[in-house]
């Protein structure tokens, strides 16, 4: 489990690290040295300039983050796990392959995977609107 965490945020934080400082570069310098001028600290210009100033983006990421909550992927779990790591290792993912590719249990893999992609929608339409209550456009 721990070899699997440490894998996604490995994999996770080279995305996040271009996104976010790709907005970093769009924030304008001046508001920097003014804030510096009037003698705010490091901590204040963080608060008060940086963060409202990719506030949309922070939003999008959190946006896209829950989206795919209940999406775990099929890749490194079945190939992470074996027989005796099967309790710890065995994900939504993971058991509608099994049932449908190996019992050929197609309709139980399809009714698996549409509850899956419901609670997908009613969780993206949860952070849509927490969105809209800070002041953010959101999606629909």
């Amino acid at each position: 489990m721990f070899t699997y965490i440490v894998c996604h945020v490995w994999k996770e934080i080279g995305w996040g690290t271009i996104i976010y400082l790709a907005a970093l570069t769009g924030v304008d310098e001046s508001l920097y040295e003014a804030a510096y001028l009037d003698g705010a600290s490091r901590f204040q210009r963080l608060i008060y300039i940086t963060l409202p100033s990719i506030k949309s983006v922070i939003v999008t990421m959190l946006i896209l983050s829950l989206s795919k909550m209940m999406s775990i992927g099929l890749d490194a779990p079945l190939l992470l796990g074996n027989n005796k790591v099967m309790g710890v290792s065995e994900v939504i993912s993971t058991y509608t392959y099994r049932i449908g590719i190996e019992k050929a249990l197609y309709s139980e893999s399809t009714a698996i995977g549409l509850f899956q992609s419901v609670v997908n929608i009613i969780i993206l339409l949860g952070a849509d609107r927490f969105a809209k209550l800070i002041g953010e456009e959101g999606i629909i």
